[in-house]
C-alpha cells in the first residue's frame, strides 16, 4: 500500500509506509539524566468554541497522554509553551491543567514541573512592575500549592514593561526569595515567541547572558537549574559551563539535543523538550542506553530523530505545536486532529504530510495502519484523493 503525499510546489508522490513500529517498552525512572517532556493538551473537539473564547480541554485524553509519558520514565513539564500557553490556553484553564496534572502525578508517582508565568495580564507596556510581580506570585502559589516544582517562564508582560536589566534582577530576585523550593529558570528565545525579544534587558545575547547569570548567582540555593531554548548549541554549552556546581542545565534546544544531552568532557545537559512529546518512548529508550554508559548507542538511537524535530520546529518556530498534535493523533493518543484556538490550521498540508513521513520512517506510530488510515483521511479532506 502507498500514500499519495503532496509536494510543496504542487503535485503528489507515492510513499510506502512502514508495516512494523519500533519495539519501545515502558520502563522505570531514568538515572543518568533528568528528562522532562513538555506535553501538549488535547482539545475538546465537541466544544462549541469560537476564536478568542476560553480553551476547551478534553481532560481525560490530556491526562491519559501524561500517564503515557510517565510510564516510560519521563517527567512531564506541564503548562509550558507546548501546551499552547499564550497561544490558545488561557490562565484559568492552565491553572486547572496544573492542578489536575499534579494530582495525577502524585497518584502514579510521576515527576512533574509546571510553568509559572504572567499570562493573566494583557501583553503590553501598560502593566507596572508590581502588577507583573503579583501575576507571577499568583501563579507560583498555584503550582506550589499543587505540590509541583515551579518553572519560572519568560514573561511577555515583563519584556514589555522592563526598562533594563535592573528590572529583571528586581523581579526575579523577589520571586526567588519567595519560592519555597528550588525552581527552574526558563530562557525562551524570540524564535519561540517574538514578544520575548530583548529578554533579560538586552537584544545582545552576551549582555543578556550576564544578567541571567547574575540572577542565578544572587540566589543559587533557589535555582534547581535553567532551561535554555535559544537553538544555539555553542551558547548553551558555554552557559552551562558557567553554572554553579550541581546546578542543572536543561536543554530546550530542539535542533541539537542529542549532542547536548550526551555532553562532553566538561559536562552535559539534562532535557526539557517539546520534541520529547512525540519522541517520548524512543527518547526514554535512548537515555536508558546512556544510563548504562553506552553513549554511542544513545546517539545511534536519537540522532536520526533530529530531521523530524528540525522539520516540526522550522520557522515560524512557535507553530511547532501543530505538528506535535498531528503526530499524537496519528499515533492513536487522541481521537481527532483539532487544537485549542484552532491552531491545527497553522501549518500547511505539505508540512503535515512531511511530518507524517518522517515520523513513520522512524517507527514512531504504534499502529502504522491506523496512522496510514488517518493521514489518508486528512489528505482527502484537503482534496488529495487516495
Amino acid at each position: 500500500m502507498t500514500v499519495l503525499l503532496p509536494r510543496a510546489g504542487g503535485g503528489t508522490y507515492a510513499y510506502a509506509p512502514r508495516t512494523e513500529p519500533l519495539s519501545l517498552a515502558a520502563g522505570g525512572p531514568l538515572t543518568s539524566r533528568t528528562v522532562f517532556s513538555a506535553a501538549h493538551v488535547v482539545a475538546d473537539p465537541y466544544a462549541d468554541t469560537s476564536p478568542g473564547s476560553p480553551a476547551a480541554v478534553d481532560w481525560d485524553a490530556t491526562l491519559a497522554f501524561r500517564r503515557h509519558l510517565w510510564s516510560h520514565g519521563l517527567g512531564v513539564a506541564e503548562a509550558m509553551d507546548t501546551a499552547q500557553r499564550g497561544m490558545g490556553l488561557d490562565w484559568p484553564v492552565a491553572a486547572e491543567l496544573i492542578k489536575r496534572s499534579a494530582a495525577e502525578a502524585a497518584a502514579v508517582g510521576g515527576k512533574i514541573a509546571c510553568g509559572v508565568g504572567t499570562d493573566q495580564l494583557a501583553a503590553g507596556p501598560s502593566n507596572s512592575l508590581d502588577e507583573v510581580r503579583a501575576a507571577y506570585e499568583t501563579q507560583l502559589a498555584v503550582v506550589e500549592d499543587a505540590g509541583a516544582q515551579a518553572i519560572l517562564m519568560a514573561s511577555r508582560a515583563l519584556a514589555a514593561t522592563a526598562r533594563g536589566p535592573e528590572d529583571y534582577l528586581h523581579i526575579y530576585g523577589q520571586l526567588l526569595c519567595q519560592a519555597t523550593e528550588p525552581v527552574i529558570l526558563h530562557w525562551l528565545g524570540p524564535m519561540f515567541d517574538p514578544a520575548l525579544e530583548g529578554y533579560w534587558g538586552s537584544s545582545d545575547l552576551d549582555a543578556a547572558t550576564e544578567t541571567f547569570l547574575e540572577v542565578i548567582a544572587a540566589h543559587p540555593d533557589k535555582v534547581d537549574g535553567i532551561k535554555v531554548s535559544l537553538l544555539d548549541a555553542g551558547r548553551e554549552v558555554a552557559l552551562r559551563r558557567r553554572l554553579p556546581d550541581g546546578m542543572r542545565c536543561y536543554t530546550g534546544d530542539d535542533f541539537h539535543y542529542p549532542e547536548l544531552i550526551a555532553g562532553d568532557e566538561h559536562g552535559f545537559s539534562h532535557a526539557l523538550l517539546g520534541i520529547f512529546d512525540p519522541l517520548g518512548p524512543l527518547a526514554a529508550q535512548a537515555v536508558r542506553t546512556l544510563d548504562t554508559g553506552d553513549a554511542q548507542r544513545f546517539r545511534e538511537l536519537l540522532d536520526p530523530t533530529v530531521a523530524l524535530s528540525r522539520h516540526l520546529f522550522a520557522p515560524p518556530t512557535r507553530f511547532y505545536k501543530t505538528g506535535v498534535v498531528l503526530l499524537a493523533w496519528l499515533a492513536g493518543h487522541q481521537s481527532h486532529f483539532s487544537m485549542v484556538g484552532g491552531l491545527q490550521s497553522a501549518r500547511s498540508l505539505p508540512h503535515l504530510a512531511r511530518a507524517y513521513e518522517l515520523a513513520d520512517g522512524l517507527g514512531l506510530f504504534p499502529d502504522p495502519a491506523l496512522a496510514e488510515a488517518r493521514i489518508k483521511a486528512l489528505l482527502t479532506v484537503y482534496g488529495v484523493d487516495q
